[in-house]
């Protein structure tokens, strides 16, 4: 992962320091987004693995999709009755289903960054410790939603409880009990879905950020050797 934002990080360090200029000045434009685009394409490609394998999100406390707030009540009443099995198989459900459909956003990760811009490049390395998530955001958002709903809704539909959840939620909608885009299911699990991945990806953003040298890996090495000759 650590590929994913090395660069952004030594590159906000080096354009800092006035003394490197000269060294800076030899790289081109097409050189630094090159670099940049390599670098998010393989990070971008571990996040998802590390999402998609079993338990990815089950297991991760971060990213782990449970019921809407709204929906303890009704799931605390049903453990009190007896039916906590039935609670957990939703939760593990919804869980597996992010787990299968985070596999799709591989392939539309790395065409953001194939389509990235010499802008885009400049906007990433100067902007906030999240420039890159916030670009992954808002260029795969859509597509991603997409990829991602319908592979939930298979998923779903295995589980007889998310009929009632889709019952419930949407009763509950129409009265202002449960937020009107956490009453469909599928939607619901999409959206946990989305938020997990590009959470994962601005939590490694904002900590190699913080320590750019020890977080360097070498193609950020062989990409600035030339800086400092």
């Amino acid at each position: 992962m650590n590929a994913l934002f090395g660069f952004v990080a030594v590159a906000l360090t080096l354009f800092s320091v006035p003394v490197l200029a000269a060294g800076l000045a030899d790289l081109s434009n097409k050189d630094t987004t090159a670099a940049l685009k390599e670098a998010l394409t393989k990070g971008s490609q571990v996040a998802v693995e590390m999402l998609a394998k079993q338990d990815g999100f089950l297991r991760n406390e971060r990213v782990k999709i449970r019921l809407p707030e709204s929906l303890h009540k009704v799931e605390g009443l049903m453990r009190g009755l007896g039916m906590g099995k039935y609670a957990d198989e939703l939760v593990t459900t919804m869980n597996r289903a992010a787990e299968t459909a985070v596999v799709e956003a591989t392939p539309l990760l790395v065409n953001a960054v194939k389509n990235m811009s010499v802008q885009d490049a400049k906007g990433i390395l100067a902007g906030g410790e999240d420039a890159a998530t916030q670009y992954f955001r808002r260029s795969t958002s859509a597509a991603l939603t997409a990829k991602f709903l319908p592979i939930v809704k298979k998923a779903t539909q295995k589980v007889k409880l998310a009929d009632k959840y889709n019952e419930f939620a949407g009763k509950g909608g129409r009265f202002g009990l449960v937020d009107q885009k956490d009453a469909d299911l599928n939607n619901y699990v999409t959206q946990k879905a989305l938020d997990g991945l590009y959470l994962m990806i601005a939590e490694e953003e904002k900590k190699i950020r913080k320590d750019p040298v020890g977080s360097a890996s070498s193609l950020i090495s062989k990409v600035f050797g030339a800086i400092g000759k």
